[in-house]
């Protein structure tokens, strides 16, 4: 025992760590979403023998919500966390009834592998009072020394299919707002805006419809924003920061006069994806289409919106049900087909007995060539003598002696 013990004190006195790192297999992969395998190695690199208890590796994910007292106050700090993730995994650990393992001095690789939860796992975001946060962290244990450990985080996507029924529906609101007070009230402003549908994805445009009636007696600016809102739950208490993320403007529109936007584009910059599933912290957006009145109150309306992860593909979509619609519409087509095409008809079936004797029999007789006729027959095109059939017409071509101006009569 004594022995051990020196050896294991000299061994952790001498056997230096140089570097101990964590890598992921395909270091170009920017984020994991739900189920599927995170791999890597974790890599040592000692100076010296070292002796080691384990070597093991880490990956959590969880929700967390705080925020401290406000200045003054006794209240004590709201925190709240949500765990999503908790893996542990052994790659090296000393066999039982020996305290240590020994390592040579060099380079070591321990590859790693564990797969993410099935369930949904939640976007990876970091805000003012809270963030979601998934990492992986390799261990490294030693007699008499403190654990040694290296940590990288690992971004989680949570996907939202805006191609989702709720997310293709078009929103639609309308309001008025009177400008003044009691006996000074100018008029009305009427605001009417319209998005297609309520999901959409970074570096989208929006394109807004809007109608904007001004029966005041002031000059008003429509504008639009997007706005991100997140809120912390925690402690049963709530936090919100609310800040708008893109904007756009339109015309000074004057007194008594209309404008009319038919599709005003509103790009979508690079920011988070909606969070909606998180009990404690949330991230939400609108699109606010608003009329800045100057002297009063600006008339604002908000359509929710949603910005998601996989983008809409509405167009191949649709063009893949009018398909399937076509074919099963015109199922009925093959069944009513002949097995085999009939014939085209004769000539001698569309054209009269009277057309066909004024221009002559239907195969008239070729011409004989001589012998002194020294070019190929295929160069003689023969002049084409019969007329096509005569077109349909109203006029009877042929009428009866009948008095024109004899009455008809119908019986019902």
């Amino acid at each position: 025992m004594g022995g051990e013990a020196r050896s294991a004190e000299a061994v952790g006195s001498e056997g230096r760590v140089k570097s101990l790192g964590l890598v992921f297999e395909d270091e170009r992969k920017g984020c994991y979403s739900s189920g599927e395998t995170v791999a890597g190695h974790v890599l040592l690199e000692a100076a010296e023998p070292v002796a080691l208890r384990a070597l093991r590796l880490e990956a959590h994910g969880r929700a967390t919500a705080a925020w401290g007292p406000s200045a003054g106050s006794a209240a004590p700090a709201s925190v709240s966390e949500v765990e999503y993730l908790n893996v542990r995994l052994n790659l090296r650990e000393a066999p039982a009834g020996e305290g240590t393992l020994s390592l040579p001095p060099g380079k070591h690789e321990f590859p790693f592998s564990f797969q993410l939860p099935s369930d949904l796992l939640v976007t990876s975001f970091t805000g003012k009072y809270g963030r979601i946060q998934y990492c992986v962290r390799a261990v490294l244990e030693r007699p008499r020394l403190p654990a040694q450990s290296v940590q990288r985080e690992l971004q989680v996507v949570g996907h939202v299919d805006v191609n989702t029924p709720a997310l293709l529906t078009p929103v639609l609101k309308t309001q008025e707002k009177m400008v003044g007070c009691w006996v000074f009230t100018s008029g009305p402003i009427s605001l009417s805006a319209k998005i297609e549908r309520k999901g959409y994805c970074n570096g989208e445009a929006i394109p807004i419809y809007a109608e904007i009636e001004n029966c005041s007696s002031r000059l008003v600016v429509p504008k639009a924003a997007i706005f991100q809102t997140q809120t912390y739950l925690a402690s049963g208490k709530t936090k919100t920061v609310r800040q708008a993320v893109a904007h756009v403007r339109g015309n000074h529109i004057a007194s008594g006069s209309t404008d009319t936007w038919n599709g005003k584009m509103l790009k979508i910059p690079p920011v988070a994806p909606s969070i909606l599933d998180c009990c404690i912290l949330r991230v939400d957006y609108s699109l606010a289409v608003y009329i800045h009145i100057p002297g009063a109150k600006k008339l604002m309306l908000e359509l929710p919106l949603v910005i998601g992860t996989i983008p809409y593909h509405g167009f191949a979509s649709r063009n893949c049900s009018m398909a399937s619609q076509f074919s099963m519409d015109m199922s009925w087509w093959a069944l009513a087909l002949p097995e085999q095409p009939e014939a085209p008809p004769e000539y001698t079936d569309v054209v009269s007995e009277e057309e066909l004797s004024r221009h002559g029999p239907p195969n008239p007789a070729l011409p004989s060539w001589g012998p002194e006729a020294h070019c190929p027959a295929f160069t003689c095109i023969p002049d084409f003598r019969f007329q096509p059939p005569p077109l349909y017409s109203e006029v009877d071509p042929h009428p009866s002696n009948t008095d024109e101006t004899q009455p008809v009569s119908f019986i019902l």
